[in-house]
């Protein structure tokens, strides 16, 4: 069969095969090279892109400082609050911060700026993007899957935190003492008691009973989900009303709530941090969290935790930070903002620890335990041992109203990013349908989210709560990450991909991040994913184990996103095997691998700067023929071939 080249290319701004001479006469069909067949020498472009610096289709962020506080907000979240310092209570404390510290080095910000250049240069979310390397578009649909799951039950701990603050609004805190209608004989009642108390034989503090047994209600199992928390129900409700309304007009609406909500939490952090060490005991906390215990080093369970940390904090892999930085304007300075934005996050991880290991300290004193015995890991952390300390400070009500508001707006920025990926990529795959309805496709996701998340606001809903936390973004999203970085330095070619760079930013990146996306970030991932498989256990709440068949769902649930990858590699070779019919394998494999016809720049002017997609044709063509069954050019436009302008790229593999 010999397709016609008379017609229009179906494209925008026409990427083509470059049939260059070949040794054995084969076709070079590497999708470059941006222009369309004409009469004439001029380059004609069928996008009809303005030229101004404004993506008028898709639209930009109205600030360079709109993109960089939703940067930090996005990757400053509760996780730096509840996550990292459970994490480091977990691990040992201070030993903690070694591993984490390599790992953002090494993985977490070589990621982080690649998926900011990539996101900048194409303006294109994570599922549409992949026109780069179309056999590598399961990776977008991976990533939207991720953010999806994390998004359900995100927001269940936004509605824990509106939960909270609305229980504050009183003269004294309810889980400041015993005698409840929700505590138990085992509660101890440590208000207004100087001396010492030990909590054995199963005793309790009332922070601690007041979340198990009023928040909660908590029941003895996922196996036994009981009924659904009205209240939290409500205030989960009113998170997903919250984050609709501030997401109403997409990054216009957004852009400029992260200019409070990305700061505030700083000015509380300050203020607790000086609070807390004020409180008797709080040094001993300090000193757990900052001098490391060495041998916990050799634990692969510490470096996996560190590793899933960057993964979870700083956000590559989650398809955020592409959908963020596809608003940007090209010649944004992304190199500066990731870095700006790596530090501020590892610092405010930092910074969050000492403020509530202060509390624990100051609750270790008033208990009589040892500090890596206060409270059990998990978010209880933050709704357990810091409100318990918060109750036993003068003015309680309103440190555990500023401490819960916080931890409102630390969870509505990156919620914020997570749906914006979810619907920035609906929007992508299908333009002209969804771009005019964005708002309804906005409030439709916000809907079914709310009605998926139900099920965590039971009385078991803890359980599952703490299943999607295990799995969903653990391995998987280190394998996304690992292709990712694959396919960006391998198949697109590193050295393309630091020329797309230049094109933005004026230069191309130094021997740091080379090195990085060539060898060590992947290596990283790899020797992490290695260690994690063999140092896994079962998911646990508390002492509650599950059963086998959660444990599946779970494995399930971190499947499904990497399964993605081979799926839609798999439908792509067939979508192109249909298209150009064309029998040799290896030339299959190679064509689906390159850039499509419109990947690129979105903008003409900007096209046109770039060296390895503007080179023009000298020669008119007005119709070629070739044979992709034998992959042999028709003999009688070999002369004319020969004339055209070669256009000569780094080869995919």
């Amino acid at each position: 069969m010999e397709p016609s080249l008379t017609e229009k290319p179906e494209a925008v701004n026409g990427h083509h095969p470059n049939f260059n001479d070949t040794p054995n006469g084969q076709i070079n069909t590497n999708y470059s090279s941006a222009y369309t067949i004409s009469s004439g020498a001029n380059l004609v472009t069928t996008s009809g892109i303005s030229e101004e610096d404004e993506e008028t289709e898709r639209g930009n962020w109205q600030g360079r400082l709109d993109f960089l506080l939703s940067c930090i907000g996005f990757a400053v979240g509760l996780g730096n609050v509840w996550r990292f310092p459970y994490l480091c209570y977990r691990n040992g404390g201070g030993a903690f911060l070694i591993p984490y510290v390599v790992f953002l080095a090494f993985a977490g910000l070589p990621l982080f700026f690649m998926e900011l250049a990539l996101g900048q240069y194409a303006s294109l979310g994570p599922t549409a993007v992949w026109k780069m390397s179309p056999i590598f578009k399961g990776l977008g649909y991976g990533m939207i899957i991720i953010s999806a799951l994390v998004c359900i039950y995100y927001n269940v701990i936004i509605a824990y935190a509106l939960f909270y603050l609305f229980a504050s609004f009183t003269s004294e805190l309810p889980w400041t003492r015993c005698g409840n209608e929700w505590n138990t004989e085992l509660c101890v009642d440590t208000f207004g008691n100087d001396s010492q108390l030990n909590l054995t034989a199963g005793r309790k503090t009332p922070s601690a009973e007041y979340w198990d047994r009023r928040v909660l209600d908590v029941s003895s199992g996922i196996d036994n989900i009981g009924s659904v928390r009205w209240e939290l129900a409500l205030t989960l409700l009113l998170a997903w009303v919250i984050v609709f309304l501030c997401l109403i007009k997409g990054i216009k609406s957004s852009g400029k709530v992260v200019y409070f909500t990305a700061t505030f939490p700083y000015v509380m952090l300050i203020i607790l941090m000086f609070r807390g060490a004020t409180l008797p005991g709080s040094l001993e906390g300090v000193k757990f969290y900052i001098i490391p215990d060495f041998k916990r080093l050799g634990d692969a369970r510490v470096w996996g935790d560190a590793a899933v940390q960057i993964f979870y904090s700083l956000g590559p892999a989650w398809g955020g930070l592409i959908t963020m930085s596809s608003y940007n304007k090209f010649k944004n300075n992304c190199y500066r903002d990731a870095i700006i934005v790596s530090v501020v996050n590892c610092g405010t991880s930092v910074f969050a620890g000492f403020v509530i290991f202060s509390v624990i300290g100051f609750m270790a004193h008033y208990t009589g335990v040892p500090v890596g015995n206060v409270t059990d890991s998990g978010p209880g952390l933050a709704f357990v041992a810091y409100p318990e300390g918060l109750a036993k400070m003068p003015g309680a009500p309103f440190w555990s109203i500023c401490f819960f508001f916080m931890l409102l707006t630390l969870g509505l920025d990156s919620q914020f990013v997570l749906l914006e990926t979810i619907i920035s990529a609906m929007v992508d795959e299908f333009p002209k349908v969804l771009t005019p309805i964005k708002m309804w496709v906005t409030l439709a996701a916000c809907i079914v989210m709310y009605l998926l998340g139900l099920p965590i606001v039971t009385q078991g809903g803890i359980y599952i709560f703490t299943l999607i936390d295990w799995y969903s973004a653990g391995q998987s999203i280190m394998i996304i990450g690992l292709c990712e970085a694959l396919c960006i330095s391998y198949v697109y070619g590193q050295t393309r991909f630091l020329s797309d760079i230049q094109t933005m930013l004026g230069f191309r990146p130094n021997w740091y991040w080379r090195i990085c996306w060539y060898f060590l970030t992947p290596s990283v991932i790899v020797g992490i994913i290695i260690f994690t498989s063999i140092q896994h256990t079962p998911v646990k709440y508390q002492d509650v184990a599950y059963p086998w068949w959660a444990e599946m769902m779970g494995w399930m649930m971190a499947a499904v996103s990497v399964l993605m990858i081979p799926l839609w590699a798999v439908i792509k070779i067939i979508q192109f095997h249909k298209k150009y019919e064309i029998q040799d394998f290896a030339h299959l494999m190679r064509l689906v691998s390159s850039p499509t016809e419109d990947w690129g720049p979105a903008m003409k002017r900007h096209r046109m700067e770039d060296p390895s997609i503007t080179e023009p044709i000298q020669q008119d063509v007005v119709k070629l023929h070739f044979n992709f069954e034998n992959a042999s050019i028709n003999p009688s436009l070999n002369a004319s071939m020969t004339t055209m302008s070669s256009v000569q790229l780094e080869s995919n593999f």
